[in-house]
């Protein structure tokens, strides 16, 4: 389910960086869900990133599962409010994504979008096509690894959030946060030699 923009212009195929809500681009604990608006807190940086990942040439799409509706302690309209504070605080910082994709659905509803299956990829990719080769998932959980292995692309840990709970998943490589990823990672913008 598309939370922001309210409708997607189709671009061309380019490199994408899908990336998780929680542990990545806010703080999160586990255990603990952002009930409102006001309860997101973005980590130092992350503006700081998300202008180098698109100076790079990535799209920038977050993919959030967001338990929490299906669990009562939130309502439709308050996450999709919490995913507009997310647009709102990255625009404030000079930053912003392309598109926020989020999943309301709890762990035993059997979505085909919540993580770690790729519905949400799936979705983002049929409004906005993405060149997969190029493409990556960065998260902070199992999940999320495991997304970017059933979604045939690159996955990427940083080491925030409840990184310590991905366990045996191999990553692609993982990072102290989401600035040190976006200053490794390559510029896809420049010219093969």
């Amino acid at each position: 389910m598309r939370a922001w923009p309210a409708a997607v212009t189709r671009r061309p195929c380019v490199p994408t960086a899908f990336l998780d809500r929680d542990g990545v681009l806010n703080h999160n604990r586990r255990g603990t869900y952002v009930t409102s608006p006001r309860g997101l807190r973005l980590y130092a940086g992350v503006h700081l990133a998300l202008k180098l990942l698109a100076a790079k040439g990535y799209r920038l799409v977050v993919v959030t599962n967001q338990s929490a509706v299906a669990r009562g302690y939130i309502s439709l309209a308050r996450a999709r409010a919490i995913n507009l504070r997310l647009v709102s605080l990255l625009r404030r910082a000079g930053a912003g994504v392309d598109a926020v994709y989020f999943c309301p659905h709890g762990p035993d509803d059997g979505c085909a979008c919540r993580k770690p299956e790729p519905g949400l990829i799936n979705e983002a990719r049929r409004q906005s096509p993405a060149d997969l080769d190029r493409s990556f998932v960065v998260g902070d959980k199992k999940s999320d690894l495991l997304l970017a292995r059933r979604a045939g692309v690159k996955g990427y840990l940083v080491r925030t959030g409840q990184w310590r709970t991905a366990g045996a998943v191999p990553a692609s490589k993982s990072f102290k946060d989401l600035l040190a990823l976006a200053r490794a990672i390559p510029d896809v913008k420049r010219k093969k030699a």
